[in-house]
């Protein structure tokens, strides 16, 4: 029978894994599986970037001020403003990157999870190829909190002023935390 090896993170002694709690037999620390830690920590990251989702599109992520007048926009209301006033490529770009690729990204990941931990039965290439394609559809999320950079550094009119909401900072977040929960993810998890 093969044994399972586990290396210690502390003194870097190799050890057998029995099984359970595992103390390194050098220096008697705690030994976790890697494994576990890393889907722990993906789960963590992802529910971390869900519960950001809800601000990042409740709150506003642009505040203009103009002659005096205050006027706020979510990312769903400056799509509709977009769509209004006829960009509809640059309104379709940003409800695809900010509404539709963080919720795509959320679903690829939880999938993954869910076919690691319960070993559902599917190609583990295709599960390889949905792992790189939310690591590649991450950046796009990006979009809004962009636009937001660029309109408030070049809009240095005296009558307008261009600032971000807490939506912005939510997003970011999200978008942060949703990365890093795809980066967490081992990949040597997945299995046929």
């Amino acid at each position: 029978m093969k044994e399972k090896l586990i290396r210690c993170p502390i003194c870097e002694a190799v050890n057998v894994d029995k099984g359970g709690e595992v103390k390194c037999r050098r220096c008697h620390e705690k030994i976790h599986s890697y494994k576990t830690v890393s889907y722990n920590r993906t789960v963590a990251f992802l529910i971390t970037a869900m519960i950001l989702y809800i601000p990042a599109n409740v709150y506003p992520i642009l505040i203009t001020k103009q002659f005096g007048v205050v006027h706020k926009s979510t990312i769903l209301g400056g799509i509709m403003h977009l769509w209004e006033s006829g960009s509809y490529p640059v309104a379709l770009i940003i409800l695809f990157a900010s509404v539709f690729v963080p919720i795509l990204k959320f679903i690829f990941i939880i999938y993954l999870l869910i076919s690691t931990k319960y070993n559902v039965k599917s190609s583990i290439i295709d599960k390889h190829k949905l792992f790189y394609i939310t690591e590649v559809i991450g950046s796009w999320s990006m979009v809004d909190v962009f636009v937001v950079a660029i309109l408030s550094v070049l809009i240095h009119f005296s009558a307008v002023q261009i600032i971000p909401g807490a939506g912005a900072t939510a997003f970011a977040l999200m978008v942060f935390f949703t990365m890093l929960s795809a980066l967490s993810f081992d990949t040597r998890l997945i299995k046929k």
